[in-house]
């Protein structure tokens, strides 16, 4: 097995999803997105609030992380955008497209 990074988030809406998750993939600082729906129920301001969102769910390098994490937040809409990280085993193949679909093959 090999190491990639899965990168998560949420933002407003789909087409808020689909322009953040395109603009990462075309500068190369992930391999793919995949959404999904998602219903969040968080503390803001001292209130409960719920709210639907969209989850964005990036591949990518242990190098790009750190780029990919600025990026995000330079373009989130959100005043506190909450951007997850984590390490995943994957097949040598899959890790060897994301290495490639980032530039760092």
């Amino acid at each position: 097995m090999s190491k990639i990074l899965l990168i998560r988030t949420t933002v407003a809406d789909a087409a808020s999803a689909d322009r953040l998750a395109r603009q990462i993939v075309e500068e190369r600082l992930a391999a793919c997105a995949t959404f999904a729906a998602a219903r969040s129920v968080y503390r803001w301001l001292g209130k409960v609030e719920t709210n639907d969102e969209t989850e964005i769910l990036f591949k990518t390098t242990l190098d790009r992380a750190a780029l990919l994490k600025a990026r995000i937040a330079a373009l989130h809409s959100y005043e506190l955008p909450v951007i997850e990280a984590w390490e995943a085993q994957v097949d040598p193949v899959v890790a060897d497209w994301v290495y490639g679909a980032t530039g760092d093959l």
